[in-house]
């Protein structure tokens, strides 16, 4: 049934910022969905696209950026409109005990909060660091306040909101000067990002789980499209483990485009 497609209609949409909103819809089996799963969501007569799940229950959202042809269709939708979706697709995020970090990168960050809610349900100590490039481009900084209950960095590339710098460069700083002890880091936006965390994460023997973003054609492992190194992004994972991520050398460095050619990351 995950497979087929399914129409939803739009119940509500919440505009985050100038380029973000996110949609709300109701759907059986995204209520259903694990915090890191994506749906595959077909915006009619455009293209479908996979998605983030970034609001799971009765009412389920996917919180989009506008970056292309597809996403700039999509944000000029309206309440009562129709879009189809299949999935969840992918294996999620799993959950662990004890305490935990949470490391995300602009829109990034909608992947992260099903599971940081989820994680605080089940009493986790929280820490999170969250970037953007400007305060034009931050959103949830108030629903992060009260749902982070450890530490709370918030940070941008330009310093116009909180501590200046790439958040990859704040983790770094936090846990040289810091060394906290943590069970679990938890990253989600830019490859580039992400692959910096790695290797931070790497040296210092801290576990990762890291949800990744690539081009995608079927979200069900066939086409190819969304290989990295030896994976396949859509069903093995979006999230993936430092052994995992250790085979994937060009994590950050190259991207696949629609024509299935790596594409140098900027």
């Amino acid at each position: 049934m995950k497979n087929v497609r399914r129409l939803v209609e739009i119940e509500e949409i919440v505009e985050e910022n100038p380029k973000v909103k996110t949609f709300l819809f109701r759907e059986k089996l995204c209520s259903k969905a694990k915090p890191g799963q994506f749906l595959m969501v077909w915006i009619i007569g455009v293209d479908e696209i996979p998605l983030s799940i970034s609001r799971i229950g009765d009412l389920c959202a996917v919180t989009v950026a506008k970056v292309g042809e597809a996403t700039e269709a999509m944000h000029k939708l309206k309440v009562g409109d129709k879009l189809y979706v299949r999935g969840p697709y992918g294996n999620g995020f799993k959950e662990v005990e004890g305490s935990v970090a949470v490391v995300a990168g602009g829109v990034g960050l909608a992947t992260l909060l099903p599971l940081i809610k989820k994680l605080k349900s089940l009493n986790c100590k929280i820490d999170a660091f969250i970037g953007f490039r400007s305060i034009s481009n931050a959103f949830w900084i108030d629903t992060l306040a009260d749902t982070v209950n450890g530490k709370l960095v918030i940070s941008t590339d330009d310093g116009s909101l909180g501590v200046k710098g790439l958040v990859s460069e704040v983790f770094r700083e936090y846990i040289e000067n810091f060394k906290p002890q943590y069970d679990m880091i938890y990253t989600c936006g830019p490859p580039a990002m992400i692959r910096r965390i790695f290797q931070q994460c790497e040296k210092v023997g801290y576990k990762v789980q890291a949800s990744l973003e690539a081009y995608m054609k079927c979200g069900i492992g066939i086409c190819g499209s969304c290989c990295l190194g030896p994976y396949r992004v859509c069903s093995d994972g979006p999230v993936f483990s430092n052994n995992q991520l250790a085979k994937m050398p060009e994590l950050g460095i190259y991207k696949r485009g629609s024509s299935g050619l790596k594409i140098p990351i900027q």
